[in-house]
């Protein structure tokens, strides 16, 4: 919400929650994201793609033609994830803790979220509809199955030979994604990077934790 909010009047900023799937690729989540866009006469922009949602927007560059992509920005995102044995343990953690034990972790974070974000009021007031989102088994399968998606993804290929300007935008402290090795590849192998920018007070969510440094980028 404060990120939104600090876009305000600067850009058209069309935001997107995915469904709880367990059956979608990637391929999927890329085309029921441009379905929707063009089905709103929405036919180019940048993508801005957070996290997981990195993963969506190289397979909508992949198949976009009649959507013309201007751009990335990577936010807390990467190409193929840096160290796959850390997918695996987070992917058999969450198949593993009772939900119960779950709930209690998604009540904690709930609490320090509200502290983390409490100059941020509009992102504080969201963090609840975050956390409903987590709770279910039915949240848990969709997110084991993106972690799934994750591991057999490989879209270096695709990024080495694109044409569209590559940004990365990174927390100091990012416990989801190691965002210097990201930083390292694209620079070395993405001849279209043109920038990756440490915003130093955020951390894995960049755009919710520092929303004004990240609008302003």
């Amino acid at each position: 919400g404060s990120f939104r909010n600090a876009l305000a009047g600067r850009v058209r900023f069309v935001e997107f929650a995915y469904p709880r799937t367990v059956t979608w690729s990637l391929s999927d989540y890329g085309s029921a994201v441009l379905d929707a866009l063009l089905a709103r006469g929405i036919t180019g922009g940048w993508l801005l793609a957070e996290s997981f949602s990195s993963q969506v927007a190289w397979s909508m560059l992949a198949q976009s033609k009649a959507f013309t992509v201007s751009g990335i920005v990577l936010a807390g995102g990467f190409v193929q994830y840096p160290y796959r044995s850390l997918v695996y343990l987070a992917r058999y953690i969450n198949r593993s803790v009772p939900m119960s034990a779950l709930r209690l972790f998604l009540k904690c974070y709930a609490a320090y979220a509200g502290f983390r974000h409490r100059d941020a009021p509009e992102t504080r007031n969201e963090v609840h509809q975050f956390v409903s989102r987590r709770g279910q088994e039915i949240d848990r399968s969709a997110i084991c199955q993106r972690y799934d998606l994750i591991l057999s993804s490989d879209f270096r290929s695709l990024v080495c030979q694109t044409s569209v300007p590559v940004y990365q935008l990174y927390g100091l402290i990012d416990p989801i994604v190691p965002s210097l090795p990201v930083c390292r590849w694209l620079r070395r192998h993405c001849k279209t990077h043109r920038e990756s920018k440490l915003i130093w007070t955020a951390d894995h969510n960049v755009l919710g934790t520092a929303p004004k440094k990240a609008a302003d980028q």
